[in-house]
């Protein structure tokens, strides 16, 4: 039986968690970024906010940038500290600049996602990632 105020760590179970919220972010994030990668691609006139000031077209490739490629990064597993920086900062905009205003029921879920990508730039990918097999090759 598991006990449920132990306070040690299986460094294997803390793997899996991880891999799992890598995934399931990742994959959530990653359908946000395909209908803007579509938008992006259809040319044509480009309804996106521009938070930054610099240009819809600039706002919506880099969030295209870290919804679709970061996300993929994370899911891999591949330089997951480094790809969460870009969705650390979309989440921030996205909840704090674009729907500042907004009840918290609809920053509810940039918030979460904020979240859980920094959980990820804490921990960082795990054992069951490209970055773990690339560090595990250089400590040798």
């Amino acid at each position: 039986m598991i006990n449920l105020f132990e306070i040690k760590r299986n460094e294997n179970y803390l793997s899996i968690i991880i891999l799992v919220i890598r995934i399931s972010i990742a994959t959530l994030m990653i359908s946000h970024g395909l209908s803007k990668l579509n938008m992006l691609i259809a040319g044509g006139d480009i309804q996106f906010p521009d938070p930054l000031g610099v240009g819809k077209t600039a706002s919506l490739t880099l969030a295209v940038f870290a919804e679709v490629l970061c996300s993929f990064f994370l899911f891999i597993g591949l330089a997951t500290r480094l790809a969460t920086l870009p969705l650390i900062i979309t989440m921030l905009v996205a909840v704090f600049v674009i729907h500042g205003a907004d009840p918290m029921d609809v920053k509810e879920m940039g918030i979460l996602y904020l979240l859980f990508y920094v959980l990820l730039l804490v921990t960082g990918s795990g054992k069951f990632s490209i970055d773990y097999l690339i560090s595990k090759k250089n400590r040798y």
